[in-house]
């Protein structure tokens, strides 16, 4: 859901999936998921919006890859529910944020709508298990974006974009966003006018502050806070960040980058490290991760264990096995199994998230498993014809899912069992007869609910080789 940056199309999604780039066989654009708006920002830098309802020529029956649907009975924030009885909704810019689609009914309502439409989509295909629901639902994003700009007033404000649109809708607080994230943000903008600083507007190309961007670790608590500023220059930023950090001294470190360009990216390529060591760390499934601004890293943390827990116990690992990981960004999923499998290769296309996960096989300690810069359809062709094989391939592609050419390169590798985690339930169906065409039959999947309140789910599906 490459990591390149964010682009700032309107909105913000939520699934945290990595940025794509224009690949025909390895990694392309990891999305967010979940869309905080449509046409908009997805966290990694996807765009969303009506233009995506199609994905790679599959029709978004889902529902998920932009624009809302807008259901009956819906008006401003409240929608009919069954009987005809008319429910509010907790968020007050439910309508016009359009990120929660589902905020209009209970939890299990809406995990029993989810497990409807993956068995509309998958049911007649293989089967489909009972999705994997959260026990907390709320504030469950470790990663908050906020775009800034100026009111009618000339007020600073910060936010979310309005669905559809370029114009920002003012928050403060979000019910899927973690809290600490939400009051940095707003002590951020309430310090602006002391310290002169101006937020930047997009028409006149005035101004240094474009976004802020909070990472937290779930488990160890760090903070990463990035300040995405339009020019290197940063007047006072010393005194800035000291006074930042004595009203929040939780912040572990703080992180200048800068994006001068008129581009839809949020992060530029340039980083300044201003406080701190300008990454965070946090602990998945036992093992410790580096985390920077540019990172994959998936933005809920309980259910990506529960996630990639799965995940193995569907791999069958016995110890002995070769694994190869396709688009392994900063190394979890191939890490994570490195301590089932007798080795692990990992294929990445980004250059820096490789290096990360290099470092983090060295931080826990980990011997058997290696990292390589390079397309992954292309890696597993050349594995091929040198007569390489993988017993087990784990694969999980954007949600525009994967290539013909991608799944042939599988194919060449002749692996056991392949894994696949997608968040993409239509692309997961079509991608599932392609692999039949090449001897493969998937087994079962497992959806988990790793972004509540809206249309997204995550899926992971075991597929094995048919006896020849």
């Amino acid at each position: 859901m490459k990591e390149t940056g964010w682009k700032k199309t309107a909105g913000n999604g939520s699934d945290g999936k990595r940025t794509e780039g224009k690949k025909s066989f390895g990694r392309g654009k990891k999305t967010t998921g979940f869309s905080k708006n449509s046409a908009k920002v997805g966290v990694n830098g996807e765009k969303q919006g009506k233009s995506a309802r199609k994905v790679s020529g599959v029709e978004d029956k889902w529902g998920t890859h932009g624009d809302r649907k807008r259901n009956v009975g819906e008006k401003d924030g409240q929608k009919t529910v069954r009987g005809g009885q008319r429910e509010k909704t907790k968020c007050p810019i439910y309508r016009e944020c359009g990120g929660c689609q589902y905020l209009h009914l209970t939890y299990d309502q809406q995990l029993k709508e989810k497990q409807k439409r993956m068995e509309e989509l998958l049911g007649g295909v293989c089967p489909v298990r009972p999705i994997i629901g959260m026990e907390e639902p709320y504030h469950y994003r470790n990663k908050v974006h906020a775009v800034f700009g100026l009111d009618r007033k000339n007020n600073p404000i910060s936010g979310i974009y309005k669905e559809g649109t370029h114009r920002i809708l003012p928050v403060d607080s979000c019910l899927i966003e973690d809290q600490k994230a939400d009051e940095i943000i707003v002590t951020i903008r309430s310090m602006l006018r002391s310290f002169k600083i101006r937020v930047f507007d997009e028409d006149t190309g005035y101004g240094l502050l474009r976004h802020v961007l909070i990472r937290r670790g779930f488990t160890t608590g760090e903070i990463l806070v990035v300040l995405v500023t339009a020019s290197p220059v940063f007047p006072s930023k010393n005194n800035f960040v000291k006074a930042l950090r004595e009203k929040h001294p939780e912040i572990t470190t703080i992180v200048q980058n800068i994006n001068g360009r008129s581009t839809s990216m949020v992060l530029g390529d340039k980083e300044h490290v201003l406080y701190g060591k300008g990454y965070i760390e946090d602990v998945l499934c036992g093992l410790r991760f580096r985390i920077s601004s540019r990172s994959f890293y998936q933005i809920n943390s309980v259910q990506t264990e529960k996630l990639y827990g799965k995940a193995m116990e569907l791999a069958e690992l016995t110890g002995k096995e070769t694994v190869l990981d396709a688009y392994c960004g900063i190394g979890t999923i191939g890490l994570i199994a490195s301590k089932h499998a007798g080795k692990v290769i990992g294929v990445e296309l980004n250059q820096d998230a490789v290096r990360d996960a290099v470092q983090n096989a060295k931080k826990n300690g980990i011997t058997n498993a290696q990292f390589f810069c390079n397309d992954a359809g292309r890696f597993m062709s050349h594995m091929a014809a040198r007569g390489e094989s993988a017993d087990v391939v784990f694969m999980d592609p954007p949600r525009s899912g994967s290539t013909e050419e991608f799944i042939d390169a599988v194919a060449l590798m002749q692996p056991k069992r392949v894994v696949y985690i997608s968040c993409g339930p239509d692309t997961l169906a079509r991608d599932l007869k392609v692999f039949a065409k090449h001897g493969y039959r998937a087994k079962e999947a497992w959806p988990v609910d790793l972004f509540g309140w809206t249309g997204h789910v995550e899926t992971v599906c075991l597929l094995s080789r048919k006896a020849q």
